[in-house]
């Protein structure tokens, strides 16, 4: 959808490789005993060859793991009252799709609990992988700090095998109360009214001022990429009312298998709305959403799955001064704001570079200010043949440095464009959208945006 709109940035937060891995559909989790049961979508099962990795000397260590004592660790665990469960995912993807969504599970619930995930289709590697970068990411006070839910958790692998042993404790009595504020943007939500406000924002901003000019109807993406052998599809929007981190990303990771599995004629892009992640408009809430996103931006990174798929960040605050790092690239989201007079300057529009305020290059925002929070979920392929690789130049900051960067001429077009218009115009139309979700809404008839309400 947003195919302009999106830096071609190369963000690294891990720097480990991990195992020959595909992507492929959702899996199937079951029980080794009376535990039986499935936490993702059976529908999903077409299969996706994006190889992953590893020297062979790194692939051979990740593989040495006794056999005997991995099983009779498992034995032992389930002896104990762990719930052993067991999974066919052989691909990324179906690893993430099926780890987030029993951590969502187990979120849901405020007693400790252990549960192992058995992988036997799955590196050792990539297991490891995951599992060091989560111990990380819980050290990482800046991000943990508005993730509260997963400071409880603690992931491990069991025995040095092919399983993840998923564990927490029991929520003291103020993370319940956290929680339960946290859980009150879930009330009242109702997906038709978000996914049509959602719509309306789409039709505003991408369609009406042509900010991605390949969209063409908040249903249609992709138009006029045919030359390059891209096919129009639909827009596919997706919905996920949870309030927790790890409800989020399991939907997420549901959204990104049924990419895979769907043809881009029957799907091209993916927008997911996460409207309880952050919900409103105050500081805390925008902290919230970029923790969040920054999460879901990591795990997709993690197993580079940025070389298959581009993300574009949504929040009804967005503020790219507040998000980190401010002065650097951060994925999904919008150059920094510091980069907007090189970026003028290089597209020819130096005056402009010149003469507007930092107010009204901050007005760029709102081509970000959605309802609610949301993700669009981009095929890389679509990306290449709508900006292709001859957009990334060497941009010169002024100050020295120097920065790759795409879409410059997007940019200072949408730029120019939100800087020239009244700050209480963009508000008002962003405002009437928010309302959209809040109370059922008469028909709306078939035609134009209204003009003063758009960018």
């Amino acid at each position: 959808m947003m195919y302009c709109n999106l830096v071609n940035f190369v963000v690294v937060f891990c720097t480990f490789s991990t195992k020959a891995l595909s992507f492929t559909a959702a899996p199937a989790l079951s029980s080794q005993k009376s535990f039986a049961r499935h936490v993702t979508n059976h529908r999903h099962t077409a299969s996706f060859s994006w190889r992953l990795q590893l020297s062979a000397d790194e692939s051979e260590s990740s593989e040495k793991y006794d056999s005997a004592v991995f099983k009779s660790k498992l034995r032992d665990l389930e002896n104990s009252g762990v719930r052993l469960l067991t999974c066919d995912a052989k691909e990324v993807n179906t690893l993430s799709s099926a780890l987030w969504s029993t951590m969502a599970e187990v979120s849901a619930d405020d007693g400790a609990q252990s549960v192992c995930i058995v992988l036997e289709s799955i590196p050792v590697g990539a297991l490891e992988a995951f599992a060091e970068d989560f111990t990380v990411l819980k050290t990482q006070m800046r991000l943990m700090e508005h993730l509260p839910e997963l400071a409880r958790f603690s992931i491990s692998i069991v025995a040095k095998g092919p399983a993840f042993l998923i564990e927490t404790g029991a929520r003291t009595e103020d993370e319940i109360k956290v929680k339960n504020e946290r859980i009150l943007a879930e009330k009242d939500l109702d997906e038709t009214r978000i996914t049509n406000a959602l719509k309306s924002f789409v039709e505003r901003i991408v369609i009406g001022e042509a900010a991605c000019p390949y969209t063409k109807s908040h249903d249609l993406a992709a138009v006029g990429l045919e030359k390059r052998g891209i096919v129009p599809g639909p827009v596919g929007y997706r919905y996920n009312g949870s309030s927790d981190v790890c409800g989020a990303l399991a939907a997420f990771w549901e959204c990104i298998c049924e990419l895979i599995k769907t043809e881009d004629k029957d799907l091209s892009t993916t927008v997911l709305s996460l409207p309880a992640i952050g919900a409103g408009t105050s500081v805390e809430a925008h902290e919230r959403f970029a923790a969040v996103v920054e999460v879901v931006s990591r795990y997709l990174c993690l197993f580079r799955g940025d070389d298959l798929f581009g993300l574009v960040h949504f929040h009804p605050a967005y503020e790219r001064n507040l998000v980190e790092p401010v002065d650097l690239p951060a994925y999904g989201h919008l150059p920094p704001q510091s980069w907007l007079r090189p970026m003028l300057t290089m597209n020819g529009n130096a005056e402009e570079a010149k003469s507007l305020t930092e107010e009204e290059l901050s007005k760029s925002n709102y081509q970000r200010r959605s309802p609610h929070t949301a993700i669009n979920i981009l095929r890389v392929s679509h990306l290449n043949a709508a900006v292709g690789a001859k957009s990334i130049v060497d941009l010169d900051l002024g100050d020295g440095r120097t920065e790759k960067a795409s879409g410059i001429s997007t940019y200072s077009r949408n730029a120019i464009k939100l800087a020239n218009i009244p700050t209480n115009t963009l508000d008002t139309a962003l405002q009437q959208e928010i309302a959209m979700q809040l109370e059922d809404q008469p028909p709306q008839q078939d035609s134009e945006p209204s003009q003063d309400l758009l960018f």
